[in-house]
Order: structure tokens, then C-alpha cells, then sequence
């Protein structure tokens, strides 16, 4: 009876979807695209209830009436579009049903249910007896039962109050929810029954219960009913087209059942039974399995409404699984906030494992811990021997950097870990580092288990019509299974949570290892670092010279206006990086800046522009952004302002408030009448926006009849007291320059771009409508990304790695938590790749171009 070295897989073979016979409950017809039978059940006469029927090789039409037929058609041709659609979209969906309710075919006033669907070349149609006037009864019964559902966060309760109001909707027996482990196996959480039935609650089922094309089917078809155990299957005639395939009835309501599955059900005493998959994010999680101990055939309208309530329990399951995820989200964040303010003073994490214990083991229960940096071993509590560690270290190696492991039984996982299993079973090894690696390893001592089965889980061997197989169990008594060599589980919230702090001990070991260098490795690394630095500020500069030519191409009528205004802005630019490179990139005088600005537009003409109040001296990162703003400020006040005409004056003023923010202001008089313009330029949108958005300070310009006045507020950690220095004299006028504005692209995606300099940010916004991407959000600082996460969801983002004094990591973090794609913008190249472990999908060197963005969409588009 019982044999060894059987293989489980013949159950997962056996062809369920075809076995050439349906349930008796209803009959069905297989039509070829000329709407002609190629198969039928045999009982389709006694369903229809009249002698002539469609014969096989005859007219479906010359037997349905033509409304019938009508809607028949409708329904095949909403299937055929709606594939359509999936199919333009990019989908591959074949899965789809079609249904009517309350048709009448004959034109007798005989209704019937139906549902359509393709099989391969083939339309299959489904017909039963209507019950209830033919009609879908769901819409106001569902509304309570949603209702109760929604009382409920925690898992548990939810699909306790699901299994109940199951029930109450389908008068079954039992209800159970039944969920899927990661083996296959199952296990029944929840549970609704008939007081004189035994319970099946925490009993579990072998995979071998529900095989691997059973399970793939619940994916497919989201309901299978077996109205009667009892019942002779139907056969379909014939059962094999002319080229001997048999009709695959995937997606049919009627499907015979598997004769094991139908000695499986009577070794239980069910007579009927309804399964409904719960899909949560669009992998099978569990089951509805609803048990009746009398033959029972639920009319078609209510099972569609128990399908109905099925998938919006499932929408319910999944909210409470991501509200579970967010709290968990959330802790690891608090933890991350205490092991970074306790784990401080340099001193290395092997000697920090007590520290580590109490921070963690308030989360992540555990045993021991181990420790392996740099070489250096340290245990806590369970845990192996450093030679007994130090086995392992080749196997761990072996796996992915940013992979965390985990087993509650390691041995099984890795060998040399039976050594060590009279101390510790379970193992969560968590790598904090990329060469060479170094790991954090929390320790579970073995949990000896009680494994509750329904029944003994192994299945008799026989040989059946397809060959030998597996015969379903003939005892559903519980039985209990002793299972050793295990520790409790890790949990997915703890996986979570270990996850938060796999990235908090990187950044520890990052910065304990930087603190211990040697003096050469790091002179070393400083040296690089100067190299790097060098490369980025020349790939700034670059990308800052092309955006500004691209922002400008629109302004000039001519080659030789485009080219002066071209010229005039990078001329400032360089005389402002004159200015502060002059003193070694330290902070550099604003009334310098100002002078020189005037005189390269005035000449000697010194009596219009006078300039008052404090010198200051202003850091090299605001700096070049003032050089813009004042350029632009002085052309177009020598173009249309006071300094257009030989009567016109220019007053600056300059002073420090009293919380030592520099506030600008810019008068001018005797000029022409000042008129607003009729179109706003990129010139306007430097003077508007460049300050605002690069240094956080404000901008306010206002066209006033006696001429432009203006007012500038520059942060106050961007400057600093300057030497004194006589009020400045008027200088002359400046050439003129005109700008024309630049159209966007038509949209089609959502891209983040984070960059903290304003005109890149602006030519990347550009490039990316020109791309025909609809919706650009631009940023410039962590905090700002994060307010816009917070509220919206890209489809893709481009992250400038340094952003003034911070990084775009934790950006990079949220986005890799919402599973967000991104590339790091940087010009400081591969050296990106050693600050840390993130999920970019690469890094976009500066200067980038629109070419290369185009790369990466593409690449989007086809992974």
C-alpha cells in the first residue's frame, strides 16, 4: 500500500482541465468562429427541455431565437474587444468571461443563465436553468456585508467576519478562509460552521491537498463549484476535435471534477463544496472553501455575487496588509533613529553587540547575536563559535550583497551549520557591507513545534487511469506531527524591520570604518575624492553652459543677438567664478560682483548707477546665482529701463536685517515709462525663480510706471561682513538682448527630477517634455522630494546625488520602499557606487544630454 521514493508530482499532472466531461447542473455548446458546433454536453436536450437541439457540424442560429442569438454575438464581440484593448495595452489577458442572466433562448419564455469565453479557436457557451427571475441580486446585499467588513484592520478578525458573512450569503455548512503558505501547504484561519460539525480552525493541509495546476487554475478561474459528489459527469461530444485535442475547459463553470479530488471530498463527508480564490496582489493568497454536507446548486446570479464579495475582500485584505507593512515601516524608521543616536563615538559595532541587543530585541526577538567586521568576530547569548562562523563566511559570500538571509532551520540551507544546532537553529544574516563582507547575525535557538494536520499528510500510492498516483487521504482526523531542527519563523514584519536595519548598520559601518583608516588610505581616498571633485564641478559648469544656450535658443532672431545674449550670460557666469576662485572658492564681494557687472555694460559712464550701503561677502554657491540675476537685472534695464536713455538712474542698496539675512533692493528712475511684459522669458524666470529656488531665499520684481523696482533676499548662512569700501559710481549702458519663450511636449509619464541647481533642473525639465513626458516635478532638496511623495507616486525619477549640504539618499530610500525606479545624477561618476546599497538602476553622468535621458525611457519603457 504505502510506498517510499514516490514522486508527489503526479498529482500536479493529472490534466484537471480536461477531463471531456461537466457537471450535470447545466449543458454546453463549443462553437467555431462560424458559429458552428463543434462540441456539445450530452445532456443539452435535457437542459433545454425540448428534443431538437444544435447538432454537432450544424447552425447554432437555426435553433436560439434571433434576440438570443443577437445577444449572443454581443457578448462574443465585447470578449474579442475587450482582449483587444489588453492586447494594444501591452497586457496578454485571455481570462476574460462574459455573462448573461435571464436570456431566453428559445423564444418560449424559458430563461437561462449564461457565460461565454474563448477557448483557444473556440467560443464556449454555458448554459443553466435561470433562478429568480434571471436577474443579478448583489447591488443592495453587499453594501451590510462590506459594511462589517469594514469594522475591521487586524487580519485575523477580517477574514473571521469575511468566513461569517460568507456564510449568512450562501447558506453553506462551513466556510473557511484558507490560506496559502509559501511550500504550498495551507492552513484554515478562519472559519464558519454549523454547530454539529467538528472544527477545521489552525488545521493544516499538505500542498499535495491543492497540486500546482489546481492552484494555477484558482489563478485563472476565481470560482469552482461542485454541486453533487454523487453526480454521473456529462460527457461532451466528441470528446476530441478532428486533430485530438480535448476541450480545454480552464475558465468553465460546469468542469468535471478530478475523480481524486471527488474521493478526496467524500473521505470527508462533503457533498457539495464552492471555492472562490482571494487574489491580493495579483498572486493567490488563499481560498474561500465553502462545505455542504447535502447536494446544493447555487443559482449563477448568486455565485457571481459571492465572486463579487470575494474580490472586495480581497481589496479589504490588502489595505490591512499594507496598513500592516506601513506600522512596521514605521518602527523600523524609530529604530533606525535609535541605533544611530546610540550607536555613536566611534567605537566598532563588535564591541557594540550588547547595545545592539537591547535596541533590537525589542522588535525582533532573538537569542543571540553575532557580529563579523573588518575581520573581527564577536557573539552575544546562542550563537556559534568564530571558527564555527567562520565556515559559514564562503557559503554567505556566495549570496548577493544586498540579500538578507534567513531560515528557521539553517542547516538544512547551509551544512556547516549543523554544528552549531544545539545552540541555534534559526538564523537572520543581515550583510552590511560589500567588500569585504561583513555581517550582522541575530541567533534563534530551536523551538521544538506541534504541526496540527488535517489528517496524516502523507497519500497511498495506486495506480489509477493515467497512471500510478497519489489516492487523497481517508482520515481528516487531526494529527499531530512533532518537527525539530526548527526555530520559531521569522515573520515578514520582522523581515521588514530587519531591512530598516540593514540600512542603518551600513551607514554605522561606513562611518566607523572612514574614522579607522590609515593616514595613506586615506590621504589616498582625499586625493580621489579632489579628482572627483575636480570632475564634477567641470561636468556642473558644462551642463550649466548647455542648459543656458538651450533656454536662450528661443530669444535671439538672429545668429549674431543669440550669440551676444548667449555670451552675455556666460560672461557673468565667468566673472563671477573669477571672482570667487580668485581667493580659492572662498566667499567673494557682492560689490565687486556689482561693479563688475556694470562696467562690462556701461563702460565709463559713471554717473548712473549708484550703489549704497555694507559690502558683504557672499559664499561661492550663491554667488554665481546672484552673477544671473544681476545680469540679467542690468540688460534689461539697458533695454527697456532707465538705463535706455541718457536721463535714467539706477540706485542699489545693500544691507544685512537684523537676523543677517542680505536683502537687496534695486530702484530704478528717469527712464522712459515702464510697461509689464506681454510675455515672460527665460531672463524673467532667473529673476523670479534662481534665488527662491537655489538658495531659499525670495525674489520680487514689480514693473511700476517711474520704473522697475526689485527686492532680493539672500539667506543669511550665505553671507558674511565685507571689507568697507566707498559707495560705487554710476556706470553705463548696456547692450541690448530680447528672448522669445520655448513650447513643452505633448504628455505621457510622470518623472521627479531633483536637482538643486536651477537652470540643469530647468534643461532636464525640457528635455523630458520634448520626450513627451506630461508631468515634470522638480525639486531641489530632500525635504521638498518627500513633500511631493507624500502626495503623489512617479513613475520614474532622476536624483542629483549631492544636493548643497545633503544627499538625495534618503530620496533613494523612500522611492526604494514605494518601488519607485531612479537614476543618480552626479558628475562625480562611479564613485557614487561605494557610498551605499540602493536599487538605482544606474548612474547619468553630467553633462547628460536629451539622447541619454531618451536611453533611459526606453529602457523603462521595455523592462
Amino acid at each position: 500500500m504505502a510506498s517510499h521514493g514516490y514522486d508527489l508530482s503526479n498529482c500536479d499532472r493529472e490534466p484537471i482541465h480536461k477531463l471531456g466531461s461537466i457537471q450535470g447542473f447545466g449543458a454546453l455548446i463549443a462553437l467555431n468562429a462560424d458559429w458552428i458546433v463543434a462540441h456539445r454536453s450530452a445532456n443539452l436536450a435535457a437542459i433545454l427541455q425540448r428534443p431538437a437541439v444544435p447538432a454537432v457540424g450544424g447552425r447554432l442560429g437555426e435553433h436560439f431565437a434571433p434576440a438570443a442569438m443577437k445577444l449572443l454575438r454581443q457578448a462574443a464581440g465585447q470578449l474579442d474587444e475587450d482582449q483587444g484593448i489588453a492586447e494594444a495595452g501591452g497586457g496578454a489577458v485571455t481570462d476574460l468571461v462574459s455573462r448573461l442572466f435571464g436570456v431566453d433562448l428559445l423564444g418560449n419564455g424559458v430563461l437561462f443563465d449564461i457565460a461565454l469565453h474563448r477557448s483557444g479557436r473556440l467560443l464556449i457557451v454555458e448554459l443553466e436553468p435561470a433562478e429568480g427571475g434571471g436577474e443579478l441580486q448583489y447591488p443592495g446585499g453587499l453594501r451590510p456585508l462590506m459594511q462589517r467588513l469594514g469594522r475591521h484592520r487586524d487580519i485575523t478578525d477580517l477574514c473571521a467576519e469575511a468566513a461569517r458573512q460568507m456564510k449568512v450569503l450562501l447558506g453553506f455548512d462551513r466556510v473557511m478562509v484558507y490560506r496559502f503558505h509559501q511550500d504550498g501547504s495551507g492552513e484554515v484561519i478562519a472559519e464558519a460552521r454549523e454547530q454539529r460539525l467538528e472544527p477545521f480552525l489552525n488545521l493544516r493541509y499538505p500542498h499535495t491537498d491543492i497540486p500546482a495546476q489546481a492552484r494555477a487554475l484558482y489563478l485563472r478561474s476565481l470560482l469552482r463549484i461542485i454541486a453533487d459528489v454523487n453526480a454521473t459527469p456529462v460527457p461532451i461530444e466528441p470528446e476530441h476535435a478532428i486533430d485530438g485535442g480535448a476541450v480545454d475547459l480552464s475558465l468553465s463553470t460546469l468542469r468535471a471534477v478530478s475523480p481524486i479530488h471527488i474521493e478526496y471530498l467524500k473521505n470527508m463527508g462533503v457533498t457539495a463544496s464552492l471555492s472562490i480564490s482571494i487574489v491580493v496582489g495579483g498572486k493567490l493568497w488563499g481560498l474561500f472553501a465553502c462545505h455542504h454536507y447535502a447536494p446544493r446548486t447555487l443559482p449563477y446570479s448568486l455565485r457571481t455575487t459571492a465572486e463579487l464579495f470575494a474580490q472586495l475582500f480581497a481589496l479589504q485584505l490588502e489595505l490591512a496588509i499594507a496598513s500592516g507593512g506601513s506600522r512596521m515601516a514605521e518602527r523600523g524608521r524609530q529604530l533606525h533613529d535609535r541605533l544611530m543616536t546610540r550607536l555613536v563615538g566611534g567605537t566598532a559595532l563588535v564591541e557594540n553587540l550588547s547595545t545592539l541587543d537591547g535596541v533590537i530585541g525589542q522588535v525582533i526577538p532573538h537569542d543571540g547575536s553575532s557580529a563579523f567586521v573588518d575581520g573581527a568576530y564577536s557573539c552575544r547569548g546562542a550563537a556559534p563559535t568564530e571558527a564555527e562562523f567562520l565556515a559559514m563566511v564562503p557559503a554567505l559570500n556566495a549570496a548577493s550583497s544586498s540579500q538578507i538571509i534567513h531560515s528557521d532551520a539553517l542547516a538544512t540551507m547551509l551544512p556547516p551549520a549543523a554544528a552549531f544546532t544545539d545552540r541555534a537553529c534559526g538564523a537572520l544574516v543581515i550583510p552590511v557591507s560589500r567588500r569585504p563582507r561583513d555581517y550582522v547575525v541575530f541567533w534563534r535557538r530551536e523551538l521544538p513545534q506541534v504541526v496540527t494536520w488535517a489528517g496524516r499528510p502523507e497519500k497511498v500510492m495506486e495506480y489509477g487511469p493515467n497512471g500510478p498516483r497519489l489516492s487523497p487521504r481517508r482520515s481528516f482526523e487531526a494529527w499531530k506531527q512533532s518537527v525539530e531542527g526548527h526555530s520559531a519563523p521569522w515573520t515578514p514584519e520582522e523581515l521588514t524591520v530587519a531591512e530598516h536595519v540593514r540600512v542603518t548598520l551600513l551607514e554605522v559601518i561606513l562611518r566607523m570604518s572612514d574614522e579607522q583608516m590609515q593616514e595613506r588610505a586615506r590621504a589616498a581616498e582625499q586625493q580621489e575624492l579632489l579628482i572627483a571633485e575636480l570632475n564634477h564641478r567641470v561636468r556642473n559648469i558644462l551642463t550649466l553652459i548647455r542648459g543656458l544656450v538651450s533656454q536662450s535658443r528661443s530669444e535671439g532672431t538672429s545668429i549674431e543677438q543669440f550669440a551676444d545674449l548667449v555670451g552675455g550670460r556666460i560672461r557673468a557666469l565667468a566673472l563671477a567664478h573669477d571672482n570667487i576662485t580668485r581667493e580659492h572658492w572662498s566667499p567673494a564681494s557682492l560689490h565687486e560682483l556689482i561693479e563688475t557687472e556694470a562696467e562690462a555694460y556701461l563702460g565709463g559712464k559713471t554717473d548712473r548707477i549708484t550703489v549704497t550701503g555694507p559690502d558683504v561677502l557672499v559664499a561661492p554657491e550663491a554667488y554665481t546665482v546672484l552673477a544671473l540675476v544681476l545680469h540679467e537685472m542690468m540688460t534689461n534695464s539697458a533695454k527697456y529701463g532707465s538705463l535706455c536713455d541718457s536721463a535714467g538712474r539706477l540706485a542699489i542698496d545693500t544691507r544685512l536685517d537684523n537676523v543677517g539675512d542680505l536683502q537687496i533692493g534695486w530702484r530704478e528712475s528717469g527712464g522712459p515709462p515702464v510697461r509689464p511684459p506681454q510675455r515672460r522669458g527665460f531672463g524673467s524666470t532667473i529673476i523670479e525663480r534662481s534665488i527662491p529656488y537655489e538658495l531659499r531665499g525670495a525674489a520680487e520684481l514689480r514693473h511700476r510706471l517711474s520704473g522697475v523696482e526689485a527686492d532680493f533676499t539672500i539667506p543669511g548662512r550665505f553671507v558674511q561682513p565685507g571689507p568697507s569700501r566707498p559707495d560705487m559710481p554710476p556706470k553705463d549702458e548696456p547692450r541690448l538682448q530680447e528672448r522669445k519663450g520655448a513650447d513643452g511636449a505633448s504628455p505621457i509619464d510622470h518623472v521627479l527630477v531633483v536637482e538643486d541647481s536651477m537652470i540643469i533642473a530647468m534643461d532636464a525639465e525640457e528635455a523630458l517634455f520634448g520626450l513627451g513626458i506630461p508631468t515634470v516635478s522638480v525639486v531641489s532638496s530632500v525635504a521638498g522630494a518627500k513633500a511631493l511623495l507624500d502626495n503623489d507616486r512617479p513613475d520614474l525619477a532622476l536624483l542629483d546625488f549631492n544636493l548643497g549640504a545633503e544627499s538625495s539618499e534618503p530620496i533613494a530610500r523612500a522611492l526604494d520602499e514605494m518601488g519607485v525606479p531612479y537614476w543618480f545624477v552626479t558628475g562625480y561618476g562611479d564613485a557614487i557606487a561605494q557610498l551605499g546599497e540602493t536599487a538605482a538602476r544606474g548612474i547619468l553622468q553630467k553633462p547628460y544630454s536629451t539622447a541619454d535621458l531618451a536611453g533611459i525611457l526606453e529602457q523603462m519603457r521595455g523592462g
